[in-house]
């Protein structure tokens, strides 16, 4: 999938990248400009951006000319996102990013071995292909969809994982987020070490 890119994280298949509001998690409600890397391999079957799994389909741009267009805007904060992102090497982009002033933030399954330095690590873990062995002890934030019951015992397993200043979020998928919002409710009325996220952006209509 990836055999393409440059080791070194120069080059970087390019889905979209885009200047809008962070909708979910921690950072809800900030001006963000997101980079959506192309290329996945977890394939949850209710992902809302298939069209990134494919990365042969997504120019390889210049990290350079990515970092040149997010400068173009008023807010510091990048995420990086995908896709599944882990898949390359980002030690190159973060650091260019952080030596214009960016805080960088990263949305990851953490199937692959952590690259790149963060200022914020959002940790999604997904069933379908689990995170690879200390990443989660890394994360800032443990973001968990939930699309059915079983979830909240996932969610556990991980939050066991993960260190005790890390902020969890329940956050409902989106399809099924009428059946299961009002058990994410008691579920953390229940569990206050956990929290809501919603996906705030799509009540919105913003990307």
């Amino acid at each position: 999938m990836a055999n393409q890119v440059p080791d070194d994280g120069t080059l970087l298949p390019l889905m979209e990248e885009f200047y809008t509001i962070q909708g979910e998690g921690f950072n809800t409600g900030k001006a963000a400009y997101f980079i959506r890397l192309g290329g996945c391999d977890v394939g949850c079957h209710w992902c809302d951006v298939k069209e990134s799994w494919d990365a042969s389909i997504h120019p390889l741009t210049s990290s350079d000319t990515i970092v040149e267009h997010a400068s173009q805007y008023p807010s510091k904060a990048i995420v990086v996102t995908g896709g599944e992102p882990l898949i390359y090497n980002l030690d190159y982009l973060t650091a260019q990013l952080q030596q214009k002033g960016f805080k960088t933030f990263i949305e990851t399954s953490g199937a692959y071995p952590l690259s790149g330095k963060w200022d914020w690590i959002c940790l999604s873990p997904k069933k379908f292909k689990a995170p690879a062995p200390g990443v989660a002890a890394l994360a800032d934030e443990l973001k968990v969809i939930v699309f059915n019951k079983s979830d909240f015992e996932w969610a556990e397993q991980y939050a066991a994982l993960v260190s005790p200043e890390c902020k969890l979020y329940l956050q409902p998928e989106w399809s099924r987020s009428k059946e299961m919002t009002p058990l994410i409710v008691d579920y953390v009325m229940a569990n206050p070490q956990w929290e809501i996220s919603l996906q705030t952006h799509k009540y919105l209509n913003i990307p």
